[in-house]
């Protein structure tokens, strides 16, 4: 089998809730997800898709991984899109680093060698453990009043896992973070994210605010790995470990020197489903928890992070996002879809989901045999 066309497409998302507020002044309302097709001689197709968080959450944006992916499609026509091994080193050969431009290639091969394979990308990742599996939702900067009011309302419709943004005053930050406990259930599990917020004084003034706070875990307070570490020895929260995660070593360096408890597997910044199985096996032999999730993305990102999470060991996996909750617009018929704070994966072969390519319009550019 060998692949004879690949398309490009842009979809823009809008956030369901307005306007997403993270450290730093980021703010998010509205972002272009590129989505892309791998089509074989076999008449076969798969969809991968990448959506970066803006332009400063990474060192990823929209138009590097557009750029990316043209400058690689010409060099994997005619690879064989079941021989993920040859996929990637053709990837790899055509282009250094920018693994968030070649995961959406590497899921679209995934999912056509599922329909191919007549399975599942679950079970072709080591088989279903889960049927069902808890999801987070994050919760925007703000006042107390405000995030407490967002974690009750999302509370209501079956959530309880969060992410609270925090990362600015850490006074201010402690209280928040108290202020949800305070109106939280033993059920909850409430997890805050500085994004890189503070500096190291800063967070250990704010872990020692909320050394106390029960069920509660404290994610990636600082910008590089070695401030972490640093923090890590001030604090006995379970350390959650996100953007300064991104391979083998780092993840490494996390569990150990870090103190890691969890580490965030996003799977467009690892380059895609072929390396995050790798990290998310890592992480499980090490005793790691794992948060499966994306930068961001639509209903073909929310598959691709259910059929991962469905295949990790249940006391492994510490929650899971299904971004398609938390953008307007749906690409494949708002699948997978959550229920009562659960998600599951779509029946059928590959990611499950089929795509609405009418809502696209024409590709931003295609290569072919």
């Amino acid at each position: 089998m060998k692949i004879t066309n690949i398309d490009v497409f842009n979809f823009d998302l809008t956030y369901v809730h307005g306007v997403y507020k993270m450290s730093g002044g980021r703010d998010v309302t509205s972002l272009p997800s590129t989505l892309v097709r791998v089509t074989s001689d076999a008449g076969v197709d798969g969809w991968g898709e990448v959506c970066p968080l803006g332009t400063t959450y990474l060192p990823a944006h929209a138009g590097g991984a557009r750029a990316a992916l043209q400058l690689m499609a010409t060099e994997l026509i005619g690879v064989d899109p079941t021989n993920l091994a040859a996929v990637n080193d053709a990837m790899d050969a055509a282009l250094m680093g920018y693994s968030y431009a070649k995961s959406p290639i590497d899921v679209a091969c995934w999912d056509l060698m599922g329909k191919v394979r007549g399975a599942s990308v679950a079970e072709m990742l080591g088989g279903v453990r889960q049927k069902t599996f808890p999801l987070y939702f994050a919760v925007p900067l703000g006042s107390p009043e405000a995030m407490t009011e967002y974690v009750l309302a999302r509370r209501a419709e079956g959530i309880h896992r969060f992410q609270l943004k925090i990362g600015g005053d850490p006074t201010l930050d402690a209280e928040r973070a108290k202020h949800i406990i305070d109106n939280t259930g033993p059920e909850d599990l409430i997890v805050g994210d500085a994004n890189c917020g503070w500096r190291v004084n800063e967070a250990i003034i704010a872990a020692r605010a909320m050394e106390a706070l029960p069920r509660f875990y404290f994610e990636q307070p600082c910008p590089t790995m070695e401030e972490c570490i640093e923090v890590r020895k001030h604090t006995t929260l379970p350390m959650v470990y996100d953007e300064v995660v991104s391979d083998v070593r780092s993840l490494l360096r996390a569990a150990g020197e870090g103190g890691a408890g969890a580490f965030n597997l996003k799977v467009s910044k690892v380059g895609g489903l072929t390396k995050a199985k790798l990290m998310r096996d890592l992480g499980q032999e090490l005793g790691l928890q794992v948060t499966v999730e994306d930068t961001w993305g639509g209903d073909i990102v929310s598959a691709t992070s259910a059929h991962i999470a469905a295949s990790t060991q249940e006391r492994a996996l510490l929650s899971v996002s299904f971004m398609n909750d938390w953008t307007n617009e749906h690409v494949a018929g708002y699948q997978p879809r959550s229920k009562n704070g659960f998600g599951q994966i779509p029946e059928g072969p590959g990611l499950g989901i089929d795509v609405d390519v009418s809502l696209l319009g024409e590709p931003l550019f295609s290569v072919g045999a």
